[in-house]
């Protein structure tokens, strides 16, 4: 049955959702277990990735995250809003099953630009997956094993674009995903060879439940839209996700977060009602799923007038500071000097809760921080 609805306040919701970003309190699990938790971790910048996990740990190595890759309990791929990701290697595959049901490739558009037909497509999909069978290659070795084949000549240029536009949607079909670095390339690799527990991409009709639970469970309360923001800034379709939140209706409640629906799970609905808001000072790095996962442009978390101080161009995401889970100000670090740019209408800068924050900032990354706060 479907939970009663509630009514809460986003001081509560953001408080709740800290205890489940294991922001506050801090947690203690592994960095696979936290990975999950988020229900991924942005990657293309490695530094922020591994500082998103570390900054949810009581305690961290700093070789925790990269020695998860490299033993396959964590994998690297294309996934969430095609974007680089770390994903727990055993359920990678619910995510991208999510992002290949947009199927991109066969929009006439998509294959104009590329030159990829149909058939070229059904091709090209068994052939990436022979060329890197029991392989890890370079963007360059696996581009000159596929263009060598007939038919294939015509797709160099695409397949080195850095964005990744053809390789994307070869990743949410499980044909490839990243491999270990070789230097500084890159290089590929099938799930199942580089990573422990890997089962396939589910159909999407078997994933859809376990993603949304995953997404709720974390980034709760949310709505269909802020999920299909979150999954693929909206371009899955409307129809799509409220079709995939139906079918996981019976384990979901509804609630009224200041007077605007949301969803929970049934399960975290009393959990939910009972929180109480925080103070609680965070710095969190670039890219943090804290700020993704709602989206940069949700008010609650990052106030409107402030977005472009966060969301940068070229999808640069800033580190922030939050102040009970509401975005408070930026910070950059240059050499041991740490700037942190405290918004005026927050409220004078807690002095004694960023000196802590400061402090442990500076146990992870190793060295003593010298801090200026800009008010």
């Amino acid at each position: 049955m479907v939970g009663a609805a509630g009514k809460i306040t986003w001081q509560q919701a953001l408080a709740w959702r800290m205890k489940r970003h294991m922001l506050e309190p801090l947690g203690d699990s592994s960095a696979t277990e936290v990975v999950a938790r988020l229900c991924g971790v942005q990657a293309q910048v490695a530094s922020s990735a591994e500082l998103a996990v570390r900054l949810r740990q009581v305690e961290s190595n700093r070789s925790e995250v990269s020695e998860a890759i490299a033993i396959g309990r964590l994998i690297k791929t294309w996934a969430m809003r095609g974007t680089l990701h770390l994903l727990p290697a055993e359920g990678a595959g619910n995510y991208l099953s999510l992002m290949a049901a947009g199927r991109t490739w066969e929009r006439p558009s998509w294959q104009r630009y590329f030159g990829v037909t149909p058939a070229v497509w059904e091709a090209l999909r068994p052939a990436v997956r022979e060329v890197l069978d029991g392989k890890v290659l370079t963007r360059e070795e696996l581009i000159a094993a596929l263009t060598a084949r007939p038919g294939f000549g015509h797709l160099g240029e695409a397949l080195r674009s850095g964005w990744g536009t053809l390789l994307k949607p070869l990743a949410w079909q499980g044909d490839l995903c990243f491999g270990p670095s070789r230097g500084s390339s890159v290089t590929f690799a099938r799930p199942e060879d580089v990573g422990i527990g890997w089962k396939g991409v589910p159909d999407p009709a078997l994933s859809a439940p376990v993603v949304i639970t995953a997404y709720l469970a974390a980034h709760g309360p949310a709505s269909a839209q802020s999920f299909n923001n979150w999954m693929a800034r909206g371009w899955l379709g409307k129809r799509l996700t409220d079709g995939w939140f139906a079918e996981t209706r019976n384990q979901l409640a509804d609630v009224e977060v200041d007077g605007e629906r949301a969803y929970v799970l049934a399960q975290d609905l009393d959990e939910l009602a009972s929180t109480r808001p925080s103070t609680a000072v965070r710095l969190l790095g670039g890219f943090d799923q804290w700020v993704l996962g709602p989206g940069t442009d949700d008010g609650h978390v990052t106030p409107v007038s402030r977005r472009w101080e966060v969301s940068k161009q070229s999808g640069w995401i800033s580190p922030v500071a939050i102040v009970g889970g509401v975005v408070a100000g930026t910070w950059d670090l240059r050499g041991d000097s740490l700037t942190i740019r405290w918004f005026s209408e927050s409220g004078p800068p807690p002095a004694a809760a960023l000196a802590d924050e400061v402090e442990r900032l500076g146990r992870i990354l190793g060295r003593l921080l010298i801090p200026r706060v800009e008010a």
